[in-house]
């Protein structure tokens, strides 16, 4: 397996690209090598199926330009029940792609699973660096440099803000892949995704672009607070 050089985890597949699309375009623009990692399929979304979402998630990649996409199979909305094995299967993910910056989302946020996702990245991070440490395989340990949240729900002073200004319209067509999550269709229920959530999105880049005088920006959580071009 190739190494990469950001690895960006989510629950589900849009969840890395309502957070960090924007870093992940810009990334890939500079020849990086980038990877998004989903843990489940959604199969317990409201709206689309397994099948389509699949295939929004694969117009997302040609969009961002993503070097690998990896999805887990574990159970939607059942991560708790599984924590043991998906810490190992992200432990392994890691130390096969050898990243320098893991992305994974905050860790509040009003949908259970991300939170789960934010602890589980944590520990497998802190793992993947632990020589002793088995994972499922027998892989050498590596640690990642720069492990930093991105937002999915939440809206919290970030500790910097990537520039998007000029590729924010090229993340809002990455986010519009997801046409089953995100617009309201002949039979579809109304959910927050799909009742002014793209608003949203396009509301809060605005405020961190205006925190850090740009236009857009996407804000990360990290130790230390510094203002920063790109990952």
């Amino acid at each position: 397996m190739e190494k990469l050089d950001i690895l960006a985890i989510g629950a589900h597949p849009d969840d890395v690209e309502i957070g960090a699309a924007g870093a992940l375009l810009r990334a890939a623009k500079e020849g990086k090598r980038t990877g998004i990692l989903d843990l489940t399929y959604a199969e317990l979304s409201s709206n689309g199926t397994v099948e389509r979402r699949q295939g929004e998630a694969r117009a997302a990649d040609e969009l961002l330009g993503l070097t690998k996409r990896y999805n887990f199979g574990l159970p939607d909305r059942g991560l708790e029940n599984v924590r043991d094995e998906a810490i190992r299967r992200v432990v392994d993910l890691i130390r096969q792609t050898r990243p320098d910056v893991v992305l994974a989302p905050y860790w509040q946020d009003r949908h259970p699973d991300h939170e789960s996702v934010s602890r589980i990245v944590k520990e497998a991070i802190f793992n993947a660096g632990i020589h002793k440490y088995q994972g499922y395989e027998e892989l050498a340990a590596h640690r990642p440099s720069r492990f930093y949240y991105y937002f999915i729900n939440s809206t919290v002073t970030p500790s910097f803000v990537i520039d998007i200004s000029d590729i924010y319209l090229e993340k809002m067509d990455v986010l519009r892949c997801y046409r089953s999550q995100f617009e309201r269709e002949q039979g579809s229920v109304v959910t927050p995704l799909n009742n002014g959530y793209l608003e949203m999105v396009e509301y809060r880049e605005r405020l961190f672009g205006q925190q850090a005088g740009i236009m857009y920006g996407e804000g990360y959580v990290s130790a230390a607070l510094f203002v920063a071009n790109g990952l």
